[in-house]
């Protein structure tokens, strides 16, 4: 079966995108559309803007997000039989499998993008990669801390993400190399993405997602808080507003494709990274970059 998988935050580059608007009428009159609905030429920066400007998550998201599903309207025999897709990613997926309209999908994952970053402003809070580590060991270490910090991303075996209270996370950072992690470092992100620290940001985001309307998908969406195939419109409601305070279960996520018959997963979107990780998470899986 033929899965395709798009990326999350942090897969931006400069430049993303520019030879899809200059060699595709399709793709520069989506792109367009998009520069309409967001009140701001985002083509511009994602073209010729700086990476620092492609790191704010106004538009980040968004940036990342339009150029997976713009990429996906484009291919030539797009017949998913599954998707999934990494954090803000699960939204691109939605609209790729017909869940969600392109307007609908780009106006979430701008409220979205602006309710994240009003969360990160009310408490100092951060994220971490931890290597080398079980998922279990990773858990316990969290759970022995004082204040805010949990697994959020399960990206492959041994590399787990912790998120929470930025005095929390350095604490366990500490305690994950006692219990004889690789490493153990600091991310450049804004805030605790998938902790509870963006509950502020869930129930923003749930009014805006109640209010959209989701169709039938088709084909199943692999979701990050359940890790298995969902095809009910209102459970993939529920699931994407509890997505943002729990983890983004990726490596459980490809692993039930694998057992559902997914013989090659292709990436739709910037960067190589969930090719990386799929590839680390089952050896033999084939994958491929659109």
């Amino acid at each position: 079966m033929k899965a395709y998988v798009f990326p999350g935050q942090g897969a931006q580059f400069t430049g993303m995108g520019k030879d899809l608007y200059e060699n595709s009428p399709l793709a520069k009159d989506l792109f367009e559309k998009a520069n309409d609905i967001l009140g701001f030429r985002i083509t511009d920066i994602m073209f010729e803007g700086t990476a620092e400007q492609l790191k704010e998550t106004k538009v980040t998201q968004p940036a990342v997000f339009l150029h997976s599903v713009i990429l996906a309207k484009t291919l030539e025999n797009f017949n998913p039989e599954m998707v999934a897709g990494h954090s803000l990613g699960e939204f691109s997926a939605l609209v790729a499998n017909g869940a969600l309209s392109f307007e609908d999908g780009l106006k979430l994952v701008s409220q979205r993008a602006l309710a994240m970053q009003k969360a990160c402003e009310i408490t100092p809070s951060t994220m971490a990669a931890v290597l080398g580590l079980a998922d279990n060991v990773v858990e316990e270490v969290c759970a022995s801390i004082d204040g805010v910090v949990v697994a959020a991303n399960y990206n492959c075996p041994g590399q787990l993400v912790i998120s929470g209270e930025t005095s929390a996370v350095e604490k366990a950072c500490e305690a994950m190399k006692a219990a004889g992690a690789k490493r153990a470092l600091l991310l450049p992100v804004g805030g605790a993405f998938h902790s509870p620290m963006m509950e502020p940001a869930r129930e923003e985001l749930a009014a805006a997602i109640e209010a959209t309307v989701f169709s039938a998908p088709i084909c199943p969406v692999y979701q990050n808080v359940t890790a298995s195939a969902v095809s009910d419109a209102d459970e993939i409601k529920k699931n994407l507003i509890i997505q943002l305070t729990a983890p983004v279960r990726w490596t459980q996520s490809v692993q039930q494709m694998i057992a559902d018959g997914a013989s090659l997963f292709t990436e739709v979107g910037p960067g190589k990274v969930l090719a990386g990780l799929i590839a680390k998470i089952d050896k033999e899986a084939a994958t491929a970059n659109a």
